[in-house]
């Protein structure tokens, strides 16, 4: 008997372009496999017993004979290539419409209502690198107590302030503030709160901050999990993702580590139900940086600690991990890419060495939890729990 599953997120590490990756400008993409040829190979063997070297058209990843878990890669049906999108994807919502991006940043209509609401002006209002912004127009920000709003090739109204200058009560308030505006024609994903400490030359960005995204338009497996009494406890930016919907239970995180350190206190306690986890780093701190190298650290880190999180696992456990796009840094620009992801599962009531091939959407993971607890059908997705279980 399954009595919960850890669902842990890489953030970003896709395995390879999608078949329709053209028209994202993404032909070539695989975070994976550029990384760990970036890097001259990766250590990175407990992934491998897995069967993450099984996985269809996988690269550079060695192929283990005999893995342990199941394993398989997802396409994505969503259109976009967001995290928001693909969260909510695996959670059971198929998203029609690509959410809108500010190449050019967001029409002054948008920046005159937001500076009335907040009495405070605005600068910036550009496609930026959230550390690169903050260099540019900290001093500025400071001097003058205006907000840095800035975008992304992502849909996102990002607003970075000092926490010496705005306070984290208001800057989450202007937040909340701009994601009551940004609906309708203007239904950004999310708006993040980007708080930063500092001196000139000297800025970096603190781990308070915060996502305010759209309210999934329908029921998701969280949802169904929780209307069955179970206990559905959000590690790292989850509980924002999806507005703190079908949530019991959530804490923050400050980097990758803490994130499997907050997953393994949830692990510890004697529950019944999903621990869901993301981990940002890969993709907030090194895919939309460019940083290849680092990249491939945190994918030998996380693996370092598998064990760990292996061992912590009680019979009636099941450890499901998966991506939700991806960010090749190897690739010009600082973007998403649109990539399959890979999956990755284990449990001592889970079958060994199952190949689940290539399926098409994220939400057979999706309704997999739903049907290990008996809860229901979500919108989207069909099952492959009978494929995996014992």
């Amino acid at each position: 008997m399954i009595k919960r599953v850890i669902l842990i997120i890489l953030d970003s590490v896709g395995i390879g372009q999608l078949p329709d990756a053209d028209k994202y400008g993404d032909l070539g993409a695989d975070t994976l496999g550029h990384v760990i040829e970036y890097n001259g190979g990766l250590a990175i063997g407990n992934m491998e017993n897995l069967g993450l070297g099984l996985i269809d058209d996988i690269k550079n990843v060695k192929k283990v004979e005999n893995p342990i878990g199941c394993y398989g890669r997802f396409d994505e049906i969503s259109q976009g290539k967001d995290t928001v999108t693909g969260h909510w994807e695996i959670a059971g919502v198929k998203s029609e419409v690509a959410f809108r991006t500010y190449p050019d940043g967001f029409p002054q209509e948008i920046i005159k209502k937001f500076e009335t609401l907040t009495g405070r002006k605005v600068i910036g209002n550009k496609p930026a690198s959230g550390t690169a912004i903050i260099d540019e127009l900290g001093e500025e920000h400071m001097n003058t107590g205006a907000l840095i709003v800035y975008t992304s090739a992502d849909s996102v109204f990002q607003i970075a302030a000092h926490e010496e200058i705005v306070s984290l009560e208001d800057l989450y308030k202007y937040c909340q503030i701009a994601r009551e505006m940004l609906t309708g024609e203007h239904s950004v994903a999310r708006v993040i709160a980007r708080p930063f400490i500092g001196t000139l030359g000297n800025f970096s960005r603190t781990p308070n901050r915060k996502d305010y995204a759209l309210i999934p338009p329908h029921d998701t497996a969280l949802d169904l999990l929780k209307a069955k009494g179970l206990n559905v406890m959000a590690v790292g930016k989850i509980e924002d993702i999806f507005s703190g919907r079908g949530i019991t239970d959530a804490v923050h995180t400050k980097d990758n580590m803490d994130g499997v350190d907050k997953t393994l206190e949830y692990m510890h306690e004697d529950t019944e139900g999903l621990i869901f986890t993301n981990l940002v780093d890969f993709d907030m701190k090194w895919g939309h940086r460019n940083d290849a190298k680092a990249y491939g650290k945190g994918l030998e880190d996380f693996d370092r600690r598998l064990p760990e999180i292996i061992k912590a696992m009680k019979d009636t456990d099941v450890l499901f991990i998966t991506a939700d796009h991806g960010c090749d840094p190897t690739l010009e620009g600082s973007d998403h890419t649109r990539e399959y992801i890979p999956f990755l599962a284990y449990g001592k009531n889970l079958k060994e060495n199952v190949n689940l091939g290539t399926r098409r959407g994220f939400f057979d993971i999706g309704q997999t939890i739903c049907d290990i607890f008996n809860a229901g059908k979500i919108k989207n997705g069909s099952s492959f729990l009978r494929e995996i279980k014992k």
